[in-house]
């Protein structure tokens, strides 16, 4: 096992990676949880609740922070979706902030 060294990130990229099956998987959850996130915070004195609020208390408001520190803690997963699993309109039902898709945009 390789040494481990200290980085400036908290949570460690290592205890990241471990939660997940590759980088380019890590990137991806944590910049879609990122977007609901900052969606969520920006939704707030509107009264709309679409997007799960942020699953763990953090010290850092950045929300890039925050979705790391949901998958260190697991509360932000990946639900892949084989093909043909399900039908084009039946919705997969998800953790609360895991893997829910973003309302579209207006006029999209």
């Amino acid at each position: 096992m390789p040494k481990r060294t200290t980085t400036l990130m908290d949570p460690p990229v290592e205890v990241l990676l471990d939660s997940v099956d590759s980088k380019f998987t890590l990137v991806a959850l944590a910049a879609r949880r990122a977007r609901q996130i900052n969606s969520y915070y920006n939704q707030l004195g509107e009264g709309l609740g679409m997007v799960a609020p942020p699953q763990v208390t953090s010290v850092s408001g950045k929300p890039l922070t925050i979705a790391f520190e949901e998958i260190a803690a697991g509360k932000a997963v990946l639900c892949r979706i084989e093909p043909g699993e399900a039908a084009a309109g039946d919705e997969e039902p998800v953790a609360p902030g895991a893997a829910a898709t973003e309302p579209a945009p207006p006029g999209a």
